[in-house]
């Protein structure tokens, strides 16, 4: 199984970016799928999920109101939209696969893959 993920870059605070991820060697569409990030000297922490089709969705308090997960089955794609975004969204991205299809975890260690990460950064 394999997670590509896309989309990071550097934006100025107030603005917007749109990650992806694309999975391949597994059925996508029986996945519950993740969306962490990790910033330097931190650990790893949840920021939104998603079951198998779209029907349960999980996110941080600190993604509420500014942060949209989706997924589109038939691309085997994940996103992630990020709007108004502040100097503390900064981190690396990384989304996960979750085998268990219908419940969108917040728990890193109930994914089982994982995406090499993308660079999200934020100035001020």
């Amino acid at each position: 199984v394999q997670l590509q993920a896309s989309g990071g870059g550097l934006v100025q605070a107030g603005g917007s970016l749109r990650l992806s991820c694309v999975v391949s060697g597994r059925a996508f569409s029986g996945s519950s799928m993740g969306w962490f990030r990790q910033a330097p000297g931190k650990e790893r922490e949840f920021v939104a999920a998603i079951n198998w089709n779209g029907g349960r969705t999980n996110y941080a308090d600190s993604a509420k109101g500014r942060f949209t997960i989706s997924r589109d089955n038939a691309k085997n794609t994940l996103y992630l939209q990020m709007n108004s975004l502040k100097p503390e969204d900064t981190a690396v991205y990384f989304c996960a696969a979750d085998r268990n299809p219908t419940y969108a975890s917040r728990t890193t260690s109930d994914y089982d893959y994982w995406g090499q990460g993308t660079q999200v950064t934020v100035s001020s």
